[in-house]
């Protein structure tokens, strides 16, 4: 299926796999809509895009507010007209140690991680049922499939990502032709690392140091793959690891 003309909201896309998704599917012809809470990388990536030939939307938002939600789908309605597809991207990865008792980022990680992607689910749901048609993808990760020590709550989320994405698929996939992928990452060279504040955690991803991560661009293809399969055709679930990860 061809992008062309395919308005894509991506959260989350100030940097990373975001970033690299924009530049991909407005590479491809889709009208991309990106959002995050930094404006002013937003602005560079808009120049970027539009340096070589894209279109790119800015909306600032806050993924854990329905109020920027309802801000971003009003300004891409009053843009492009419609919404095709949401790539539910933003998200955070503060690991810690249970017995550490980091119960603020807890909190975070389940608003940005669960309730920011059902916040964004909620909000394109009523143009893809009248639309009869549409394409979800949620960023998971291998953490929503194998926990890991330091990871009990970011896993949570991830595990919740997962299962969100396939009730979506069984709802919403005969109902009203809507396509929903789970993508799930391995280690990838973003900035996911730096929210990471307890130091037992820093220590132990030292063991890592040597391996070769994944690139945003990388995960940015993967998502590419999904959304320009056959319109029969729907890809569920798309897990990717670096090569020597053993995780």
């Amino acid at each position: 299926m061809s992008l062309e003309n395919k308005t894509v909201i991506i959260t989350g896309a100030s940097s990373g796999i975001g970033e690299a998704t924009a530049k991909k599917l407005a590479g491809a012809g889709a009208k991309v809509v990106i959002t995050a809470r930094r404006t002013e990388r937003l602005n560079e990536l808009k120049e970027t895009i539009e340096k070589d030939g894209g279109t790119a939307l800015v909306v600032t938002a806050d993924v854990t507010s329905k109020d920027d939600w309802k801000n971003i789908v009003e300004k891409t309605h009053e843009t492009f007209g419609k919404v095709d597809v949401l790539v539910n991207n933003a998200g955070l990865m503060p690991l810690s140690f249970v017995e550490n008792l980091k119960t603020d980022e807890w909190d975070t990680m389940v608003d940005v991680n669960i309730k920011g992607v059902l916040n964004g689910v909620a909000s394109v749901v009523p143009d893809m049922k009248e639309n009869k048609s549409g394409h979800i993808i949620n960023i998971s990760s291998v953490a929503g499939r194998k926990i890991m020590p330091a990871g009990s709550v970011y896993c949570a989320t991830k595990y919740a990502v997962r299962a969100l994405s396939e009730g979506i698929r069984l709802e919403m996939g005969p109902k009203y032709n809507t396509k929903v992928t789970s993508i799930e990452p391995g280690f990838v060279a973003t900035e996911l690392t730096q929210t990471i504040t307890d130091d037992d955690v820093q220590d132990m991803l030292s063991q890592f140091a040597d391996l070769k991560t994944l690139e945003a661009e990388d995960i940015a293809n993967s998502i590419h793959y999904a959304l320009t399969q056959p319109e029969h055709s729907s890809v569920n679930e798309i897990l990717i690891r670096p090569t020597n990860q053993d995780l």
